[in-house]
């Protein structure tokens, strides 16, 4: 049933803070911190080798995602609600399967999922009973993607016929493409604007669409068959949104994500 209230304007914003920039910060560094003890476990381990060069890797990574927000969902949202740029921020998790196709080169087949979900509430408008109309907005995107990864100097050397070294850094580049899930939603109170009043409802819009993207980062070799990996990707991808948001213009799926994985090499 919707709640009939009259509005009265709203003199103060009084956001709501989001805590979700700061869970992703958190997120980040702890992979960091859980990394260190490897890093130095490896130091001193010196050059090893395989009896063949690898050719597959497993990657997990796990981050921190900055979606573009470019498209007028996003500054409507911002605009009446009380959300900011940090809101949209999320932890960035990825499951990477490379496999070599030349000295330099990986095939790369990847996933990942980044989501955040933010309470808000209306910048300028209250109840006549002065409490505040409140909304949940949700923001999740999860990427399938094929990618072509090329070392710019060898990721290792072999040594006669048996032996395989791996270089202690290994930077690269690369880009690919694929499909992109997404999910953009708020539930809560509205303010109707045609009977004055406050309703409680649920908008949903989400779907699959095209989606390609570029990366950059290096490898750090901490055993021949284990390497830290950092990396940065950026993707560009819009989609239509659904009649809830009738009236807006295709939602910016596009973004920075910035990561450091484990990778274990086969």
């Amino acid at each position: 049933m919707p709640l009939r209230h009259q509005f009265t304007h709203r003199t103060t914003r009084g956001p709501l803070a989001s805590v979700h920039a700061r869970v992703a910060i958190a997120f980040l560094l702890g992979v960091v911190l859980l990394a260190l003890p490897i890093m130095a476990r490896a130091q001193g381990s010196g050059d090893g080798f395989l009896f063949k060069e690898p050719r597959v890797s497993l990657t997990l990574r796990g981050g921190f995602a900055m979606p573009r927000e470019g498209s007028d969902i996003f500054a409507y949202s911002k605009d009446e609600l009380t959300l900011g740029r940090g809101d949209f921020f999320s932890p960035d998790l990825g499951l990477d399967l490379a496999f070599r196709i030349t000295p330099r080169v990986d095939l790369v087949l990847g996933t990942a999922y980044a989501g955040t979900s933010a309470r808000a509430e209306y910048r300028r408008w209250v109840g006549t009973d002065d409490l505040p109309i409140e909304q949940t907005t949700i923001f999740r995107r999860v990427p399938v993607t094929a990618s072509v990864k090329a070392y710019l100097i060898p990721s290792g050397r072999s040594i006669g016929q048996f032996a395989w070294i791996p270089t202690k850094w290994a930077p690269y580049v690369g880009a690919g493409g694929g499909a992109l899930w997404y999910r953009f939603g708020q539930r809560g109170e509205f303010v109707n604007s045609e009977t004055q009043g406050v309703d409680r409802d649920e908008l949903m819009s989400s779907g699959w669409t095209p989606t390609v993207h570029a990366l950059a980062g290096f490898d750090f070799s901490l055993t021949p068959r284990l390497a830290l990996t950092s990396e940065a990707r950026y993707s560009w991808a819009k989609a239509s949104l659904s009649d809830d948001y009738q009236g807006f213009q295709k939602i910016d799926l596009a973004g920075l994500s910035t990561t450091l994985g484990i990778q274990l090499r086969f």
